[in-house]
């Protein structure tokens, strides 16, 4: 019972993290554009993040649970892996770092399976490392596409109030939209490996969640504030085009049960957006500084799973 009880605590840490880290990616645009204060933006973070991870987080959790290590794993390399990427996400969050939380718990589970000697599928490890290159150039090409979309009727409509209105209604629709995305595909990354064991129940779904809500509340400002304006200058309509990009890449690959970075997606779309007004627009220090912590992340959190089990087994 105490090792179920654990297991429990770390995986709502875990989900703590996930949403602490990603909530930036989910309102760091529509706070950023000032079109909403971050008080009421994370609020409907919280809600939307728990109907997306209750309604449509099982395919994930399946992927992480039994799909990277397809043999059951004994519980203290669960807790290993539980607790390796939750402290490398606690930090990046620290130093406002929107790290890929999906990295992070995918490197945690292969290192802690090959330190345990589980078989770990590399075929599907590839899969997934192959999804994350392909989703931030994705959503960069469909942001880049869906502000001048947009932008060619609103063009049109000569009352200001009117625009404005129209702009308001489309980010806080795209920021709901990002947040039920990020439940939908990160639910598997707070929890997931705790399925690996055969636990499956609407309890441990529910405490994912609410995980996942209540790190986007307690301490998701300080991601969002390097979202919101620190990678290119932010109006609604961009604002919009890279939020709404962002979502449709993550439910998509949510639904194909693929864990998908949500930072990646939203960074690769701001990107986008900022090229529809040049390169100068683009903070290409900071997106160097993002891409070079994506491509560390699931190296370093494999391997101090792996040295970290390793470790706990000598002194066990």
């Amino acid at each position: 019972m105490w090792e179920l009880t654990v297991l429990f605590i770390a995986g709502a840490y875990v989900g703590w993290n996930i949403g602490a880290n990603d909530a930036g990616n989910c309102i760091g645009t529509t706070v950023g554009s000032g079109l909403l204060s971050y008080r009421k933006a994370i609020i409907l973070v919280g809600v939307f993040v728990i109907l997306g991870a209750l309604l449509q987080g099982h395919g994930v959790l399946e992927t992480i649970g039994r799909g990277v290590v397809t043999t059951e794993m004994p519980v203290v390399a669960i807790l290993t892996a539980l607790f390796a990427s939750g402290l490398f996400v606690t930090l990046a969050t620290f130093f406002k770092l929107p790290v890929s939380t999906s990295q992070a718990i995918v490197g945690g589970i292969a290192g802690v399976g090959l330190a345990t000697g589980a078989e770990v599928d590399l075929s599907t490890v590839l899969t997934i490392a192959q999804v994350w290159v392909i989703c931030p150039i994705l959503t960069g090409i469909i942001a880049f596409l869906l502000y001048h979309l947009v932008a060619f009727p609103l063009r049109r409509i000569r009352n200001s109030e009117r625009v404005d209105r129209i702009l308001k209604i489309l980010l806080i629709g795209s920021s709901c939209y990002v947040a039920f995305a990020l439940g939908a595909n990160n639910l598997g990354n707070a929890v997931g490996p705790i399925a690996n064991l055969g636990i499956d129940s609407i309890w441990l779904n529910v405490m994912g969640a609410v995980a996942l809500a209540l790190g986007a509340l307690t301490f998701g400002h300080r991601v969002a504030e390097t979202v919101g304006g620190g990678i290119t200058a932010l109006d609604p309509l961009s604002a919009f085009a890279a939020q709404a990009s962002a979502a449709v890449a993550i439910h998509f690959f949510s639904l194909l049960a693929i864990p998908v970075s949500t930072s990646q997606a939203v960074v690769g779309a701001l990107v986008g957006v900022g090229l529809v007004k040049g390169m100068r627009a683009v903070n290409r220090r900071k997106v160097i500084e993002i891409v070079a912590g994506w491509v560390a992340t699931p190296l370093t959190a494999g391997l101090f799973s792996f040295g970290l089990y390793r470790l706990i087994m000598l002194v066990w």
